[in-house]
């Protein structure tokens, strides 16, 4: 009886070094993903840290990619909401949720995702670009080596007062807003201050 439960052990033993070695060459390969010889992370003059050129790149030249976990819009909604509550208590601003389609997001949280770095700017450079069910990180602008690489976060105007610009750009509007809500931002902004 016991060498029949020392088999069962072993067994289980066995079954879970192989799922740990199948686990561990999956994050492997999604590090890999998340890297790219044409960028790199360093510190920020925008905010914390960045993503810079490594050399020079023309217009739609496909950077990197953007991974993650792939999220249904619930969990999006539950994650950014505690996200929202956690940056409340401590300042941490740290959203790495990405629009996918209707149906899914992708939670760039993750360590392997240097593509989460790339700041916000009013006059961006480079454009994330949806491809089935992925998204790549693209330049839009020739952009020379040293370069920040930086895209439109998009964002909503309705929450416009929480989430403030810190481009430096002269045409940065002070929030981080999609540009087609520029117009809107000034009008309300105006509004304001009146």
């Amino acid at each position: 009886m016991a060498k029949k439960n020392g088999g069962k052990k072993k067994q289980k033993r066995y079954d879970h070094l192989t799922e740990m070695a199948r686990i561990t060459r999956l994050m492997k390969e999604m590090y890999e993903r998340g890297q790219s010889d044409l960028c790199e992370v360093r510190n920020s003059e925008i905010h914390g840290r960045g993503v810079y050129a490594t050399e020079d790149m023309e217009p739609e030249t496909q950077i990197i990619e953007y991974l993650g976990e792939y999220i249904n819009k619930e969990i999006s909604e539950e994650r950014a909401w505690a996200q929202a509550a956690k940056a409340e208590e401590n300042g941490e601003a740290a959203v790495y949720i990405f629009t996918l389609d209707k149906k899914w997001d992708i939670d760039g949280n993750v360590a392997w995702n240097d593509a989460r770095l790339i700041n916000h700017s009013c006059e961006p450079n480079c454009e994330a670009w949806i491809e089935e069910d992925q998204i790549f990180i693209y330049a839009v602008k020739p952009i020379k080596e040293g370069d920040e690489l930086t895209f439109d976060y998009g964002f909503d105007i309705d929450c416009y007062e929480d989430h403030p610009c810190l481009c430096g750009r002269d045409s940065c509007v002070g929030y981080i807003v999609s540009q087609e809500q520029w117009p809107e931002l000034k009008k309300r902004l105006a509004d304001k201050s009146a």
